[in-house]
């Protein structure tokens, strides 16, 4: 970047140098945007709420990126480590609530053209809505593995 040297006659600031120094400033300001951070500590395992956030208005230029910027971003998500208030929220240390959790009871369901076999089973591990996951068949025993899906069941994939 360019840097403007500024010239002083007789201890006084050209004026258009100053005039360009804050207009610069205040447009930097006012396109940083805006950024989420905690009224209070939000632990790990925590489901964070809108009323435990709020959105403030960026003014650090050397802030990294990486975090949340609106509140809907946050809303609903799970916190994967300690959240201090008034600082930032990254989105890598968010996580979406789990769907599945291990041992519970699920649906297991598995489609081939218009045959569709279903069966119950049980999570071997904690599971969000697409991710794939080891499951045991209740009936059979045998352990298969299946996508999450929206509705809690588990898609198992052909061998």
């Amino acid at each position: 970047m360019f840097r403007r040297r500024m010239r002083i006659i007789n201890g006084k600031v050209f004026p258009w140098a100053a005039a360009l120094l804050l207009g610069m400033t205040a447009a930097a300001a006012a396109n940083m945007g805006t950024a989420v951070v905690p009224k209070q500590i939000i632990y790990p395992g925590e489901e964070i709420s809108v009323a435990a956030v709020e959105e403030v208005d960026v003014t650090n230029p050397n802030l990294a990126g990486g975090y949340a910027r609106t509140v809907e971003e946050v809303s609903g998500m799970v916190s994967t480590r300690t959240l201090l208030p008034g600082r930032t929220i990254a989105l890598s240390g968010l996580r979406a609530p789990y769907a599945v959790r291990r041992g519970s009871s699920v649906r297991l369901s598995f489609s081939i053209g218009n045959m569709t076999i279903s069966a119950a089973g049980m999570p071997l591990q904690d599971a969000s809505i697409g991710d794939l996951i080891r499951v045991r068949n209740t009936d059979s025993g045998v352990i298969v593995s299946g996508t999450v899906m929206g509705d809690g069941t588990i898609q198992v994939m052909a061998r």
